[in-house]
């Protein structure tokens, strides 16, 4: 089975296509002054264009795992999370407190979904 990497920089690919499956990267938001609403929709508009890169659909996801900088954000994040996902196609899923990588990104998702 071929890999295939989308948008490939010196650290990391956003995509990688193998077999039947797509794997995205990490996502943060890159308006970071935005509040973790504005991030999450911006986080997953991300992973909608990814994934229609990748031939896939929210619909599609396998699992998603989140972090938030305090999980006291989790609430509003998840508000923002519910209105987006499919319904007919909640995946399993993961939200934990984490410090993320920049000072001012409040959340990050990463997905695995079908193609």
């Amino acid at each position: 089975m071929s890999i295939v990497r989308h948008e490939s920089g010196p650290l990391l690919s956003l995509a990688t296509e193998h077999g039947n499956t797509v794997y995205l990267a990490g996502i943060v938001a890159k308006n970071l002054k935005a509040d973790v609403k504005g991030q999450t929709a911006e986080v997953l508009a991300e992973i909608d264009r990814l994934l229609a890169k990748c031939g896939s659909h929210k619909s599609k996801i396998l699992q998603a795992q989140i972090w938030v900088s305090d999980i006291r954000l989790r609430e509003p994040m998840n508000e923002v999370w519910n209105a987006w996902v499919d319904p007919a196609n909640r995946p399993p899923r993961a939200c934990v407190e984490a410090k993320l990588a920049h000072p001012e990104a409040l959340v990050e998702v990463m997905v695995i979904a079908a193609n």
